[in-house]
């Protein structure tokens, strides 16, 4: 009689186990497919309005990490362990954390305030961070470059937020600064007439705003002149260049002798 009644306690005890333990299973199984269902239509709600990429990236990973994390507690709370330690050991965990990753931190903090402002994105021509170039991707704690000269650059966020960002790509144009030496001898009001329809040929040089060309400053060679057009961030070097050669071959077919030193020394 007593092996029967022990039979049946351990058989109920098995059988409540397992009856638990299918339930966690369960309870796991679909708040996970309600989970992924939930992110699924929350980016598509935000894809529809326009936002930001990488920001439904941020948003939906730290969701989903906090929804596992409260659905985790949850099942520890279906099989009667105690989540009020629990809950206090993460805290304790997340301050260690905090405090040996508190550089990563800081750069996923700048991360969430350069996707919040956003005074770039990527395709942008930028320089930050000590560093210019295209910007290829904004990551949860860096921010991706390509250089002018084709090195891929990654920078830690934080360094980029703390310092000044200049965007090339956010205005429709941008000048090109360029300075041009005249001799003594050359009238520079005739230089400027001759160099302002040599730059309206440029490819790509806009003609509004029209090009600039002014008598910038003095020196002991001779006037220096402002030379300015406007072009597309897009073709800034191009124009760059065929200015340069715009310059040289305007002097050179005027004849303009070469820019010399005319120091005046007292006599003894």
């Amino acid at each position: 009689m007593m092996n029967n009644i022990d039979a049946t306690y351990w058989t109920s005890i098995v059988v409540a186990i397992v009856l638990k333990v299918a339930g966690a299973i369960v309870v796991w199984v679909v708040g996970r497919w309600l989970i992924g269902l939930a992110m699924r239509l929350l980016s598509a709600a935000l894809t529809r309005q326009h936002v930001e990429p990488t920001l439904i990236r941020y948003l939906l990973s730290f969701l989903t990490i906090a929804l596992n994390i409260i659905l985790v507690v949850a099942i520890l709370g279906y099989f009667g362990l105690e989540t009020t330690s629990f809950a206090a050991f993460i805290a304790a965990a997340g301050i260690a954390i905090g405090a040996a990753w508190a550089g990563l931190l800081a750069n996923f903090a700048a991360g969430a305030f350069l996707l919040m402002f956003r005074p770039f994105k990527v395709g942008d021509y930028i320089q930050a961070g000590g560093i210019e170039g295209t910007v290829t991707e904004i990551g949860l704690f860096v921010t991706t470059f390509n250089t002018p000269d084709n090195v891929l650059t990654v920078v830690g966020n934080g360094k980029i937020f703390a310092d000044n960002i200049k965007n090339y790509s956010a205005n429709p144009y941008r000048r090109v600064e360029l300075a041009a030496q005249l001799a003594h001898s050359v009238d520079p009001v005739a230089a400027i007439a001759q160099l302002k329809p040599a730059l309206a040929k440029i490819p790509n040089v806009l003609a509004t705003p029209a090009p600039d060309v002014e008598i910038l400053t003095f020196n002991e060679r001779g006037p220096v002149l402002a030379v300015r057009p406007y072009c597309n961030n897009a073709h800034y070097w191009q124009v760059y260049f065929d200015t340069n050669q715009a310059i040289r071959s305007t002097f050179a077919d005027n004849a303009y002798p070469v820019p010399e030193a005319h120091i005046a020394h007292r006599a003894a």
